[in-house]
């Protein structure tokens, strides 16, 4: 198979905004794979490689100049080899034989194939085809109930192997998964809501609310003595994490697979910041803490303190499910079953909760839930099963929403879909003692094409000066940025950095005298954190 062909379907893809339309290309595309193609393929337009991370990132791909091929002659089977030869070089030497490779590949691509594959490299393949998606389409190609693709997906944690399974096998391959104790499974994620009362009333009260903390997802696997541990992605950092390996290895049972989150907490009890928590995840890999999409500049402002001891930082779990016990399945039980099971193997080390409380002792648990450095509350049905991802709104998470007016000093040129538009912003918050606006983060979230577009031609009116990857504006620009919170960053000039910001709109009614200051963005930090000093 061609990677043209995988190239084309993903053009027609990123092209149309009909689910249905994206659907019935991929559901075209994947029977042409052969049976050692079909894996890479569905990564590919997953926008995931098979290897995960290879540490190939932008700078390092811009700066290979090699003219593009005339002709598509590249095919699959030798592209997914050169990503497993980048994944696995190392050693004296490595850089040399990893640009050596890259040279090769992308002077074997055609032009539009060289856009793909450094989409692809850099994790910015924006093309609509997110895994819901391609999970429709396998179940299209395979001819089988897309519920039965789901199921098996999050059963074997692996889309392509899934994939596989549905096209050569159909639904009798397909219903042979079974949750595995020591393989992860895909977890089951909450949805926003809207408001605690309305959270209440959807599911007439039969609930479970639950502290929303401000930590690390994980997965822990116990059969016997052997104890796994997973993150929300399903990495293995058991070797990592040896206080939650001995605690589970602990539990009265013998076999097990847990649900729930991990913090590590100060000398009082309190939440530390989310980064020193992730701090201990870098230490079985460094690349865990950061996603794949977010510019190197950014992820060293989010990327958390090394540290030199796993004794320097414990790990607190805190269990919200129990998926297994004792030989017993239990995805397809309620969830007042599964926290039954939950409290007899580990009720000591449970997240807190409140069962079928009426809506003020709700309200109640929401404000002690955020006095305690907690992020807010998770509002769980008592009869829902567990399935993996967003479907439905069994679960809904109701945290207080944050959102500041910052001052626009600069943007970025965008690559990929985004050539030739200033997309990155650089965000500032209000001196209060009349200085320059202090730097607190940058996004490229929440940028509509329209706001590309205005951008583009709007901020060189501004402009103060500009280097080969960035304009700088005169502080005269608000806009409105949501955000999850704030972490203590080193990074940045005002010792923060913005967590999970994206643009809502521009404020052309505010000056930027209007902006909120950088104490104003200090006070968003979890109670008893500091601001860093800056490098």
């Amino acid at each position: 198979m061609l990677l043209s062909q995988v190239v084309e379907a993903s053009q027609t893809v990123r092209a149309t905004s009909s689910r249905k339309t994206k659907i019935a290309t991929l559901a075209a595309l994947l029977p042409q794979a052969g049976p050692d193609e079909l894996a890479p393929v569905v990564a590919w337009v997953s926008g995931e490689l098979l290897q995960g991370r290879i540490g190939t990132g932008w700078r390092t791909l811009t700066t290979i100049a090699v003219d593009p091929a005339a002709e598509a002659s590249l095919t699959v089977a030798a592209v997914d080899r050169t990503f497993t030869d980048l994944a696995t070089t190392a050693g004296a030497g490595s850089a040399a034989r990893r640009r050596e490779l890259l040279v090769g590949l992308l002077g074997a691509a055609t032009a539009d194939e060289r856009d793909f594959l450094i989409r692809l490299l850099t994790g910015e393949l924006r093309q609509g085809a997110l895994t819901a998606i391609v999970a429709e389409a396998v179940a299209a190609a395979a001819e089988v109930p897309v519920e039965q693709v789901r199921r098996a997906y999050m059963l074997s944690g692996q889309l392509p192997v899934t994939a596989a399974a549905a096209l050569t096998g159909g639904a009798a391959a397909l219903a042979k998964f079974r949750l595995e104790v020591g393989r992860p499974i895909q977890p089951m994620l909450a949805s926003p809501g809207a408001a605690l009362d309305e959270a209440l009333a959807e599911f007439g009260g039969d609930v479970s609310v639950e502290h929303k903390l401000d930590g690390a997802r994980i997965q822990v696997h116990r059969k016997g003595s052997q104890v796994s541990v997973f993150t929300r992605t399903l990495r293995d950092i058991t070797a990592g994490v040896p206080e939650l390996v001995q605690l589970v290895a602990e539990l009265p049972c013998e076999s097990v697979v847990l649900d729930g989150e991990t913090l590590a907490l100060t000398d009082s009890g309190r939440p530390r910041p989310f980064q020193e928590t992730m701090s201990r995840f870098a230490l079985s890999d460094p690349a865990a803490a950061v996603p794949a999409s977010v510019p190197e500049d950014t992820a060293r402002a989010l990327r958390p303190p090394a540290v030199s001891s796993t004794r320097e930082l414990l790990l607190h779990p805190y269990f919200f499910d129990c998926l297994h016990l004792d030989g017993v399945d239990l995805l397809d039980a309620p969830l007042s079953e599964r926290r039954a099971a939950l409290t007899r193997v580990a009720g000591g080390h449970s997240i807190p909760a409140l069962i079928r409380p009426d809506a003020e002792a709700a309200a109640e648990y929401f404000d002690g839930a955020l006095a305690a450095g907690h992020e807010g509350v998770v509002i769980k049905s008592l009869s829902a099963p567990y399935a993996a991802g967003r479907r439905g709104r069994a679960w809904q998470k109701i945290k207080p929403s944050h959102t500041l007016d910052l001052i626009v000093l600069g943007a970025e040129w965008g690559y990929g879909r985004r050539t030739g538009y200033l997309s990155n912003l650089h965000l500032g918050a209000r001196d209060p003692q009349g200085g320059d606006p202090v730097m607190v983060g940058k996004t490229f979230k929440g940028l509509t094409d329209a706001l590309l577009h205005w951008q583009t031609a709007e901020f060189p009116r501004h402009e103060r000066s500009r280097d080969e990857y960035t304009v700088y504006l005169w502080p005269e620009l608000v806009v409105e940025i949501a955000l999850d919170g704030v972490q203590i960053s080193p990074r940045y000039p005002g010792g923060v950095a913005l967590r999970f910001a994206r643009v809502v709109r521009y404020r052309p009614d505010k000056e930027p005298a209007d902006a909120d200051t950088i104490d104003t963005v200090r006070a968003l930090l979890p109670p008893g954190s500091t601001a860093a000093t800056p490098e």
